[in-house]
């Protein structure tokens, strides 16, 4: 019989909630700098509205929700691996990073109903440029600095949890 190893789900989102807040200050910052142009809470929030204001307080909060899911599966991680570790976390952050990405980022323009895309330029409703592999249409920084923040994500998770 398999038991479901035992989640500690407080830590596991309290330390969530500071790694996303870490993950999104260090995003932030580097747009606010000039070396990235992508802003995740606006690309998620600009999903659901049009209203950029809004866009933004959807998207902040959609992105937090986020956080906590994935803190979540890195605890699962840990509990299924028996241990959490800076170093396994900074994997997981490599690993989720990566995936973001080289396999989201280019599929984001056909999940997001105002981007545009890569063989069908801007309409009046889809204005929001494509990221592109990696991101790279938001500046070529910002493989980088994304996949920092991630691997930092995962370290903070790991070393807390």
């Amino acid at each position: 019989m398999l038991l479901a190893p035992a989640l500690d789900v407080g830590t596991a989102l309290l330390w969530g909630v500071f790694a996303t807040g870490v993950l999104t200050l260090l995003m932030a910052a580097s747009q606010g700098l000039g070396w990235s142009r992508m802003s995740l809470p606006f690309m998620i929030g600009s999903m659901f509205t049009s209203h950029r204001s809004r866009a933004m307080v959807l998207g902040f909060t959609f992105h937090f929700a986020f956080g906590m899911a994935f803190a979540l599966l890195y605890a699962l991680v840990f509990e299924d691996w028996r241990r959490a570790t800076w170093w396994l976390g900074g994997l997981l952050g490599t690993f989720h990073g990566l995936f973001m990405l080289i396999v989201v980022m280019p599929a984001l323009p056909d999940l997001h109903p105002r981007m545009a895309g890569k063989h069908h330029g801007p309409t009046p409703t889809r204005q929001l440029e494509p990221p592109g592999f990696m991101g790279l249409n938001y500046g070529r920084n910002t493989p980088a600095i994304t996949l920092v923040a991630h691997i930092l994500y995962g370290v903070l998770l790991g070393t807390f949890y």
